[in-house]
């Protein structure tokens, strides 16, 4: 049995009985993995007397970060197209030299499993390098059958080479390749249900995507998705409300998400679905930034409300090619306006809510998972504060 005792510590569990769940002198105890004790010093049992005790020089010790929404398995990238926008270039000229989702999804579907592993080992090492212990890896480049499933089977890899947790979700649903082109229900009928049920089958698939949005999914498509996914009994989540109001978060509410992600044109109505559903509002404000957007995610009403929110750093090649947890978390509070306590909860406690892992990780209690992270600051807010600089000294990871 392997039982530590982390002491000397300053600890933000993360749980909502005070700002940051903050103890001042702290310890935590782990034995075989999970948390046993965690609190103030003096109060931990004599039985922890016998644990390996580890000094942590009164650093900070939160939970591990989770990044509960990327793209982090693909093929190429989109700098010429990211270089052609800021000299004047159109969406639509940019799609005619080849470039946008087109580009990257023939270049995922060039790469054998081993080679997107290869190609998104880097991304992953930056984001473990600043705290991750938890990351979400989604499919939706391949657009075939095959090719998703091969997206999946790479995630998985991903989470066998490094020590990090990895939930996979199936984005079939993610856009009309060109071979579909003005048959968004045929390729719903040939690709995103059987490959749905191919993945299940192969236990390849934690959750279930689509990105509901004039230029994708209506939401009458995106139902029948999700009523496959449910049928399967696989949990969904939606891109929603990026670019116009259709309704997806509402409809994603109604099915029981687990979370809808982007939300700058969130209506009442959607807030109000998705506090009664308990749906977590993931804000993505890479794509936010990267898209030079304008209309902010409705954050006052969702606070009002007492919708979860969870931050992300929708990492990928067009629209948010962010690879840093930290800097997610910076422009969350600086673009959106979250305070940093709001910032690092969505990256922690409401993160692990928005993958359906709550009541494992997210939060430094007792029972859950070992999965915390080690930072040299004095105070929390300082991860959300600083720009360009990782504090990280180490994730110990049980």
């Amino acid at each position: 049995m392997t039982r530590t005792l982390l002491t000397n510590l300053r600890l933000a569990t993360m749980t909502a009985d005070r700002p940051y769940g903050l103890v001042e002198d702290g310890a935590v105890a782990i034995a075989d993995g999970r948390i046993a004790y965690a609190g103030p010093v003096e109060d931990f049992e004599e039985a922890f007397d016998a644990f390996e005790t580890r000094d942590m020089g009164g650093r900070l010790v939160t939970p591990a970060l989770i990044d509960c929404h990327t793209h982090l398995v693909f093929g190429g990238n989109r700098a010429r197209e990211f270089e052609m926008r800021l000299e004047g270039a159109t969406y639509e000229e940019i799609a005619r030299a080849g470039g946008g989702i087109v580009s990257t999804v023939a270049a995922t579907r060039e790469l054998s499993k081993d080679e997107l592993v290869e190609a998104a080992l880097p991304r992953l090492n930056a984001m473990l390098a600043e705290g991750v212990g938890t990351v979400e890896i989604k499919s939706g480049y391949g657009l075939t059958i095959e090719d998703e499933l091969k997206m999946l089977r790479a995630a998985r890899e991903l989470g066998r080479l490094r020590d990090v947790r990895v939930r996979t979700s199936w984005l079939a649903a993610h856009a009309v390749p060109a071979e579909y082109k003005d048959r968004a229900d045929a390729y719903i009928d040939d690709v995103a249900l059987p490959g749905m049920e191919a993945g299940a089958e192969e236990g390849l698939i934690d959750a279930v995507d689509g990105f509901c949005e004039g230029i994708a999914f209506s939401p009458a498509q995106i139902a029948r998705v999700f009523e496959r996914a449910r049928a399967l009994g696989l949990p969904v989540k939606l891109h929603a409300e990026q670019l116009s109001d259709l309704g997806g978060a509402k409809l994603a509410a109604e099915h029981g998400a687990l979370s809808a992600d982007h939300l700058e044109y969130l209506g009442a109505y959607g807030v109000a679905a998705m506090a009664a559903a308990g749906t977590v509002a993931v804000l993505l404000p890479g794509a936010f930034y990267t898209l030079r957007e304008k209309q902010m995610p409705p954050v006052e009403a969702l606070r009002a409300a007492g919708v979860a929110i969870a931050v992300a750093t929708d990492c990928n090649p067009g629209s948010s090619p962010l690879a840093s947890p930290l800097l997610a978390m910076n422009m969350a509070a600086t673009l959106f306006r979250l305070t940093p306590e709001e910032a690092l909860a969505g990256m922690t406690r409401n993160a692990a809510r928005a993958l359906g892992l709550g009541g494992e990780v997210g939060t430094v209690e007792a029972g859950k998972r070992a999965e915390l992270a080690v930072w040299d600051v004095e105070h929390p807010a300082e991860l959300v504060y600083r720009i360009g600089f990782n504090a990280l000294v180490e994730r110990v990871v049980g």
